[in-house]
């Protein structure tokens, strides 16, 4: 797959999205963006004010958080790939609603089938709800990675939320500091269960 085109072609779809009232009341959509090979995806709950204004993901105290948690394991945000949950801002920073949450579930289940990442990091309780439905809150959560569907989910605290309490930014840089090992995991995991080059050959013979 070209992903990069495929992406392209999504964000359009989004920018053009009114599957619910959302679309009618946002100044910017907010598809996602990185790297369309990423071997990490980051997940939102949702866009803020800076993020409704400028059309990006995590571009305002938020962001700049995040771009700091990357910088300490060595890598930037052009090397992963950022989204959230629902792809719209609520009004006045409220809470997702579950049918919002419902109208976005197709955009973001492309996103990950085309960026395929190894490890899928959430951040906040409404990402971490979506992935992980059935966990305890995310302050008991937090820092545990599980394997969902052949991928590695890791919930964390949702940047804002870290920011505002000491206790959660030293949580935050905690479990982020797992993220090289976990990621070497997954990177092997995943080649031990790839079909082996016979495997390749047999398959085209079909």
């Amino acid at each position: 797959m070209n992903k990069e085109p495929a992406l392209a072609q999504l964000a359009e779809e989004i920018r053009a999205c009114r599957r619910c009232p959302l679309g009618s009341v946002r100044t910017h959509a907010v598809p996602g963006e990185g790297d369309p090979n990423a071997e990490i995806m980051f997940v939102g709950e949702g866009p803020g004010y800076h993020e409704d204004r400028q059309g990006r993901p995590f571009v305002g105290n938020s962001g700049a958080y995040l771009e700091s948690l990357l910088a300490d394991i060595h890598l930037t945000r052009e090397q992963v790939y950022i989204c959230n949950v629902i792809k719209c801002r609520p009004p006045h920073n409220r809470d997702p609603l579950p049918q919002e949450i419902a109208a976005c579930k197709p955009y973001l289940e492309r996103q990950i089938e085309i960026v395929d990442p190894l490890l899928i990091v959430t951040l906040g309780r409404f990402s971490m709800a979506y992935f992980l439905p059935n966990s305890p809150g995310i302050s008991r959560i937090h820092g545990k990675p599980t394997e969902v569907d052949g991928r590695i989910i890791l919930p964390l605290f949702h940047p804002a939320a870290a920011l505002r309490n000491p206790k959660w930014d030293r949580a935050t840089r905690q479990d982020f500091a797992q993220i090289p090992s976990l990621l070497a995991k997954a990177r092997a995991t995943r080649a031990q269960n790839a079909p082996a080059p016979d495997d390749f050959e047999q398959l085209s013979l079909f």
